[in-house]
C-alpha cells in the first residue's frame, strides 16, 4: 500500500483531523510517511521552507509526521476571493483568478500537477496519507475530479469513509454516499469510520452490525468527541468565544466574510486571561479592550463589510476611550489612510479609503511575499529583546510616515507600525501570538497588566497530536493500523 485516501461523506467529517492522526500514529511506529491533499480550498494557509503556499491543515499534517510541509503535499490550493471565483495556486505558486467555471474547465490540466507531485511524494516516502475534499457523492463536480474519487481511481488507492455522528443522520450519510458512488469507486471503499461518537458505544453497536451488512463494509472504528482538542483549521471558523479564567483582556474580532488565516487566533483562544469573542454579520458588537482586525483575501471588499456592519463608528467610538486596535495583515491595511488597488489584483480596480487610524498607504501589486521570518518585538515594555516568529502571506506594499515608528524588526528588516499614543498597532506578520514571550510582550503593549501566562503554540500542537494518535490507537481496529505500519516494509 504506498496511498490511503480518507474521504468524508461531508465537509468537515474529520477528514483533516483523521489524517493528522493517522500521520502521527504511524510516525511514532517509525513509518516514513507524508500526507497529501490533492486539491484544497481554503484560506487558511501556511508557507513552506522552500517559499510554497499550502493549505494550513496540510502543513500541521506534515509537523504530525515530523517532517517539513512541502508544496507537493497540496498541488492545488483555491483561496476563495468572492461566491464565483478563486485564486488558484498550483506547487505553492500563485496560478491566478479564475471564475469556478473556468476552474472546472481547468481540471485536466490540474490533474497534471496533482497526479505529478503525487508521484515525487510516493518516491520520498513509504506511505502517504491523501485527503478528499467536501464529499465524493456532489455528482454535478464529478466529472474531471481531482479532489476525491476521481484522483482514488487515478492512482488506484484504497478509501476510508468517515462520517461525523455529531451532525446526526449518521447511517443516512454513509448509505447514501455509497449508493452515490460508482461499482469500481464502492469496490475500493475497504472501511467506514465514524467520527465523535458520545456516550455508551453498547448503544451504537446494532446500527454499526446493520451497517456493515447493509453495505458489505468493515466498521473500521468509533472515534471518541475529544473534548477540547484545538488544532490547525482548515478554514471553519467557529464563532463560540472562550472566556477567561481570571480577569484580563477582551478581545473583540470580526468575523471578516473573507477572513484569512485566523489560526493567528489560537493562541488567544487558550489563553488564560483573554476572554476572545468573535462577531459575525449582523450581531452586536460588544465592548472591548482589544478590536482586533484580522487578515483578509479580499481586503477591500472586506473593509466594505467592516463600513456596512457598523464596525467603523464603533472602532473611533472605542479609541476615543482609551481602548486599543490591533491590525493583521489585510487588517494592518484596512488601517492606514488609501489602499489603492490599480491592476484590480483582489477586485474591483480604483482607490478606496481605509480607515485613517494609520498615516500610510497600501498598494497591490503582483507578486505575492511568501516567507518565514524571525525577529524581534520593537520598544517593549520592559526595554528587553523579545524573539518573534511566523509567517507572510500578502500582497501589497504599504508606505507613509507610520512605518517610521515600526512594531518588529524582521529578519533586520522593519515591519509593521505604532500610532503616536501607542494605541493603534499593525503588522504584517502572522502568528504573533504563537509564541510565549512574544504573546505576553505584546498583550502587555495592548493593555494586559499582571502575570505573563502566553501558551507556547508548538508545544500545545504537538500535545493535541499525541493524544489525537492516542485516541485513535485505541479506537481503530489493531489489524487496519497494522496494514498500515506494513507500508515501510513494502516499498
Amino acid at each position: 500500500m504506498a496511498t490511503l485516501m480518507i474521504q468524508g461523506t461531508t465537509s468537515d467529517a474529520g477528514k483533516s483531523t483523521l489524517v493528522a492522526g493517522l500521520c502521527r500514529l504511524l510516525a511514532r511506529r517509525g513509518v516514513s510517511v507524508a500526507p497529501f491533499k490533492p486539491q484544497n480550498m481554503a484560506l487558511n494557509s501556511a508557507v513552506t521552507p522552500e517559499g510554497g503556499e499550502i493549505g494550513r491543515s496540510t502543513a500541521l499534517q506534515a509537523v504530525a509526521c515530523s517532517i517539513a510541509p512541502h508544496a507537493d503535499m497540496n498541488p492545488v490550493l483555491l483561496k476563495p476571493e468572492t461566491d464565483r471565483g478563486a485564486q488558484v495556486i498550483l506547487d505553492g505558486r500563485v496560478y491566478g483568478h479564475m471564475e469556478a467555471l473556468d476552474y472546472h474547465a481547468f481540471k485536466r490540466q490540474a490533474r497534471e500537477t496533482v497526479l505529478a507531485a503525487w508521484e515525487r511524494l510516493t518516491g520520498r516516502y513509504d506511505l502517504v496519507i491523501a485527503e478528499g475534499a467536501g464529499s465524493p457523492a456532489e455528482i454535478n463536480l464529478r466529472h474531471d475530479d481531482i479532489a476525491n474519487m476521481g484522483f482514488a481511481e487515478a492512482v488506484g488507492c484504497p478509501v476510508w469513509l468517515v462520517a461525523d455522528i455529531d451532525r446526526g443522520g449518521v447511517f443516512a450519510q454513509l448509505v447514501g454516499t455509497l449508493e452515490l458512488l460508482s461499482e469500481s469507486e464502492r469496490a475500493r471503499t475497504r472501511g467506514i469510520i465514524i467520527n465523535r461518537f458520545r456516550g455508551d458505544i453498547s448503544l451504537l453497536d446494532p446500527g454499526l452490525d446493520w451497517l456493515t451488512e447493509r453495505t458489505g463494509k468493515p466498521v473500521l472504528g468509533v472515534l471518541p468527541h475529544l473534548n477540547g482538542l484545538l488544532l490547525d483549521a482548515e478554514d471553519g471558523l467557529g464563532l463560540t468565544a472562550s472566556a477567561a479564567e481570571t480577569p484580563g483582556l477582551r478581545v473583540v474580532v470580526p468575523a471578516l466574510p473573507r477572513i484569512s488565516n485566523h489560526t493567528d487566533l489560537d493562541a488567544l483562544r487558550l489563553h488564560s486571561r483573554i476572554e476572545l469573542i468573535l462577531v459575525g454579520p449582523g450581531r452586536p458588537i460588544p465592548p472591548a479592550d482589544v478590536i482586533l482586525l484580522p487578515g483578509s483575501k479580499s481586503t477591500v471588499s472586506d473593509l466594505a463589510w467592516l463600513r456596512r456592519e457598523g464596525w467603523e463608528a464603533v472602532i473611533r467610538r472605542h479609541l476615543r476611550y482609551g481602548g486599543r486596535v490591533l491590525g493583521i495583515c489585510g487588517g494592518f491595511q484596512m488601517l492606514g489612510e488609501v489602499i489603492d488597488d490599480p491592476e484590480g489584483l483582489e477586485g474591483e480596480a480604483g482607490s478606496v479609503p481605509g480607515l485613517g487610524l494609520l498615516s500610510m498607504r497600501t498598494r497591490m501589486v503582483g507578486g505575492k511575499q511568501l516567507r518565514n521570518v524571525r525577529g524581534t518585538l520593537l520598544d517593549t515594555p520592559a526595554g528587553e529583546d523579545v524573539a518573534v516568529s511566523g509567517y507572510e502571506i500578502h500582497n501589497g506594499v504599504s508606505q507613509g510616515p507610520a512605518l517610521a515608528r515600526p512594531l518588529l524588526d524582521l529578519d533586520g528588516r522593519l515591519d509593521g507600525a505604532v500610532s503616536e499614543d501607542g494605541r493603534v498597532l499593525g503588522t504584517y506578520l502572522h502568528g504573533l501570538f504563537d509564541e510565549a514571550a512574544a504573546a505576553d510582550a505584546i498583550l502587555a503593549r495592548l493593555g494586559l497588566e499582571g502575570e505573563a501566562v502566553g501558551v507556547n503554540l508548538a508545544a500545545h500542537r504537538e500535545t493535541q497530536l499525541d493524544r489525537l494518535a492516542d485516541a485513535l490507537e485505541a479506537s481503530l481496529d489493531p489489524s487496519a493500523i497494522a496494514d498500515l505500519t506494513d507500508a515501510r516494509h513494502q516499498t
